[in-house]
């Protein structure tokens, strides 16, 4: 199965709910965001998101109800 690779950009429009490109890029420097690829060291490396990092990193935010308090 072929993976997805996103942008901050399409990463911020396929999912809102994750913000805007900077907001992505402040999880990234606080590390509470989504996992994510560097393909270069320093500013100038660009970042993609897998889409099953996007989604396991929803999935494991996500509130069940009926269980224990969140």
């Amino acid at each position: 199965m072929k993976e997805d690779f996103l942008s901050p950009k399409q990463v911020s429009d396929e999912y809102p709910v994750l913000g805007t490109p900077a907001s992505l890029a402040e999880r990234r420097w606080r590390g509470s965001g989504p996992e994510y690829i560097k393909t270069g060291e320093g500013r100038s490396g660009r970042v993609f998101y897998r889409r099953s990092a996007i989604e396991a990193w929803l999935e494991s935010r996500t509130v069940r109800t009926g269980g224990a308090a969140a």
